[in-house]
């Protein structure tokens, strides 16, 4: 683990999630984001990341890990849950798609809890065919002190045969999280929302801005995540991630 794994990132939005895998110690190699406001968050934060663009055309790249807060609209109470076989939600397969080119080390996927009910049976059949075993939780904004639900499930999946982890993530991830529970909202995460709020990227539309900002996850989710990825892996003769 002394090389930071790369991870192309997926239906990146504005990039929360890979700030907090950036946090824990990740490498963001490519983000793939269509939206041309969110685009240009990208690019203001990390100018020296590409973004490939269109997850329907893009040409993956090599990475260790793929990331992929895949559209919940089809699957969300809130729509008109036509589950995976929605538009939107639909475009899970381009996830599959990059997972077969790719052949990444770990998978980490991020979406409402509406998925259990709404299409995880074919989500776990396609990690299945491509030989990958997986493991899952829901965790919501609240788990880490933020003001609010915001109730997501995490998957995270890993070949079935050659390299295996040494334990399943989501049980690490739970312990740390007990132990955190502590942290006030306002003293970090608040702060790490609001580097995106306070971005000047030149558009003048704030619905865009309260879009995206809706849309993100809490950061510190999946920088708990990926500490529990690295230090579960970490050699014993090396100190674990603060």
């Amino acid at each position: 683990m002394a090389d930071k794994l790369r991870v192309l990132s997926l239906f990146s939005g504005i990039g929360a999630l890979d700030l907090g895998l950036e946090r824990a110690g990740f490498q963001t190699s490519h983000f793939c984001e269509v939206d041309p406001y969110a685009s240009a968050v990208l690019r203001n934060h990390w100018p020296d990341v590409p973004n490939i663009g269109d997850v329907t055309k893009a040409d993956f790249p090599d990475a260790d890990v793929i990331s992929a807060g895949f559209p919940c609209q089809d699957l969300s109470n809130a729509g008109k849950r036509a589950g995976l076989a929605g538009e939107r939600s639909g475009l899970w397969r381009q996830v599959v798609r990059a997972i077969r080119m790719v052949r990444p080390r770990l998978v980490l996927l991020e979406n409402v809890a509406a998925l259990l009910k709404r299409g995880m049976e074919t989500v776990l059949g396609d990690l299945a065919e491509n030989g990958l075993d997986a493991e899952w939780d829901c965790i919501p904004a609240s788990f880490v002190g933020a003001p609010h639900g915001r109730d997501r499930i995490w998957l995270i999946a890993y070949p079935e045969r050659g390299e295996r982890w040494q334990e399943p993530y989501l049980w690490a991830v739970g312990r740390m999280g007990r132990q955190q529970q502590s942290i006030p909202w306002d003293r970090d995460w608040k702060d790490a929302l609001r580097e995106f709020r306070g971005v000047d990227d030149g558009s003048a539309y704030r619905v865009d801005r309260i879009d995206t900002i809706r849309n993100a996850v809490v950061p510190q989710i999946p920088e708990m995540i990926g500490r529990a990825i690295l230090n579960a892996n970490r050699p014993s003769d090396e100190t674990p991630a603060p």
